[in-house]
């Protein structure tokens, strides 16, 4: 995404944003009950309506649905099969649209770009009857979001201009919500920064793709003077440390000792990223076995696989893969039409 609009120059939030977020959606879009129905968009798929509650337990694989039709962009749900290699039976599909969306321990973060204002995201969260508990206005184009593991913490990027990441220069906002007491950090770039074990700031810095170790430690991109950084985030103590570099949209491992990330390989914008895992005890990287560009913040089907959204050829939808994060093995479709997945846990 080529933007030229300094990250200090546009205020994350155009209303009032002393909000907490109620708990809400965990497993989102699980068993319907009732009978099911089907809609033109998704073939065979099992409609949620107003008057269903969803149950909350592990081992289904949320996403938003890129069936061309009615449904695209339609939060979705398929149970994973024993071994998690992939999803069976038909999609359930409920009636919220998300265009990035995170569920853990019983919440669910939904960003949507706003249809009747244009570059504003609305940070949605709905409860488990599928009600709309609370809906804040962000400036920018929904890009990123993030659970910490038990629900606690919830961490959202935008674009505040363009579209991609493919230009030297953009400008992000990266928020941070405390769901339990409400407070607040309305742009990650307010955070003093250690860069290579010295103070810095500049008026470039950018932080994006958050992702959380417990409900104060975090992992992020800092991106300065035309690189980035894996940076290790103190929400208490307001501080940004840089640890490695060259690695953007990290994804912490289950068990916290891995970031799965894309690494800039190539300035071609076809062959551009490349997935990596880093191990945070020796700080090792291992390539992973998928060879194609993929732009996206991967996200862990389990302990020891990966899952990334890779593009359809010739058409607007995307499939989700796997692949080993330990660098063997081959990818693997998981579910096809579809976009930023996460597992539901109970």
């Amino acid at each position: 995404m080529s933007i030229s609009e300094s990250p200090h120059r546009t205020k994350i939030f155009l209303g009032a944003v002393a909000v907490l977020l109620a708990i809400a959606v965990g497993a989102a879009v699980v068993a319907y009950q009732g009978r099911p129905t089907a809609r033109a968009g998704v073939k065979g798929a099992v409609v949620l309506d107003q008057s269903d509650s969803l149950d909350t337990g592990s081992g289904y694989l949320l996403y938003k649905t890129t069936v061309a039709g009615p449904d695209f962009g339609t939060l979705a749900e398929r149970k994973l099969s024993a071994d998690s290699s992939g999803v069976v039976g038909v999609p359930t599909l409920s009636n919220i649209q998300c265009d990035r969306s995170y569920t853990a321990s019983g919440i669910l973060l939904c960003l949507r770009a706003d249809e009747n204002l244009v570059r504003v995201a609305s940070v949605e969260v709905y409860d488990t009857s599928l009600k709309l508990i609370k809906k804040v206005q962000a400036a920018g184009i929904p890009n990123r979001a993030r659970l910490s593991a038990d629900g606690r913490m919830a961490a959202w990027t935008t674009f505040v201009a363009g579209d991609a990441y493919v230009g030297p220069a953009f400008s992000t906002r990266t928020s941070i919500l405390d769901l339990k007491t409400g407070a607040l950090t309305a742009s990650l770039e307010s955070f003093a920064v250690t860069l290579q074990g010295k103070p810095y700031h500049a008026v470039d810095e950018n932080v994006w793709g958050v992702t959380f170790a417990d409900d104060n430690t975090f992992y992020a991109t800092l991106g300065t003077a035309g690189r980035t950084w894996l940076v290790r985030g103190d929400v208490a103590a307001h501080t940004l440390t840089t640890l490695t570099d060259n690695v953007e949209c990290p994804s912490l491992s289950p068990d916290g000792t891995r970031v799965v990330f894309k690494k800039r390989v190539s300035s071609d914008a076809w062959k551009m990223w490349h997935l990596e895992v880093l191990n945070l005890a020796t700080m090792t990287e291992t390539p992973l076995a998928e060879q194609r560009s993929v732009d996206d913040q991967a996200a862990w089907l389990d302990d020891h696989t990966v899952m990334y959204a890779v593009p359809q050829s010739g058409s607007s939808g995307y499939d989700v893969w796997s692949t080993p994060a330990d660098g063997s093995g081959k990818p693997v479709l998981v579910a096809p039409n579809a976009f930023s997945p996460s597992v539901t846990s109970g």
